[in-house]
């Protein structure tokens, strides 16, 4: 009965909270800039999967924008997490339990089997920290199944920070959202451990200088070059692939290439 009772209790407090998320998120004003727009599962020229990092201080900007957009998300095996795994499952979200860094065997397996037919979706610093420090996992996921990996930014203008390891981002009502979109990078296969260092090295410096170019960005309330408009958008799958059934962003216009906003941050 316990049991019972502590379950309806995660499953009605997950769709609070994701009821919340959405209510509160959907308030931003959202931007967002491309080094390659069909990189985006919402794109409708995405051919996937992909696997996108971004920092866990901004879980929120990713379950409001790319919610059904057939993501497969790492979220803590703690219990703490629970409600977090809820509300995923109500946004749209499927989720692994577990870290590629504590008990990473079993959940670097679960995120290869939904990886080859779900896109994925991981924090690389999370859940525990240290906080903007890349874990290997997602390297090693990448160079194991020849996925690409895909950098993302983001950042609110004036968030709230709380007294947590990630200093988790809270934005403000009417605020500013703004994300930095990397291209699809490739990871060798057959990496040695030398190698997955050197890649884990990298991408870390450039999710942390996309974060900060995005940041910078909402803070400024300035427009960038090739900005497009962003927000909620959802994909649909045709044979195991993603594809975008409402084009949110038409970014494949020449006047929305943002290359040039990726020329002090790569």
């Amino acid at each position: 009965m316990e049991a019972f009772t502590k379950q309806l209790v995660n499953r009605f407090g997950g769709l609070a909270a994701a009821t919340l998320v959405s209510r509160w998120m959907e308030t931003l004003d959202y931007r967002a800039a491309y080094y390659q727009p069909a990189a985006d599962p919402a794109h409708p020229r995405f051919q996937g999967p992909m696997i996108y990092c971004f920092w866990h201080e901004y879980i929120p900007f990713l379950f409001h924008c790319r919610s059904f957009c057939h993501i497969a998300m790492l979220v803590s095996a703690h219990r703490d997490a629970e409600l977090l795994s809820q509300a995923a499952g109500y946004l749209g979200f499927e989720t692994v339990r577990g870290s590629t860094q504590r008990s990473g065997g079993t959940a670097l397996r679960d995120l290869y089997r939904k990886g080859q037919y779900l896109n994925l979706a991981i924090t690389p610093d999370g859940p525990r920290g240290p906080r903007r420090r890349l874990a290997p996992g997602a390297i090693f996921l990448s160079s194991k199944m020849q996925i690409p990996l895909v950098m993302i930014g983001l950042g609110y203008d004036r968030p709230w920070r709380m007294r947590t390891w990630d200093r988790f981002a809270v934005p403000p009502l009417y605020g500013q959202a703004r994300a930095v979109i990397g291209p699809a990078i490739q990871i060798p296969p057959a990496l040695e451990r030398a190698g997955v260092e050197h890649y884990r090295s990298e991408m870390e410096t450039m999710l942390n200088r996309f974060t900060t170019l995005a940041e910078d960005w909402a803070a400024s309330g300035e427009r960038m070059i090739g900005e497009v408009a962003a927000g909620r958008a959802r994909a649909r799958r045709r044979h195991h692939q993603a594809e975008n059934a409402s084009v949110l962003q038409r970014a494949t216009s020449p006047r929305c290439n943002a290359t040039n906003a990726f020329k002090d941050a790569a």
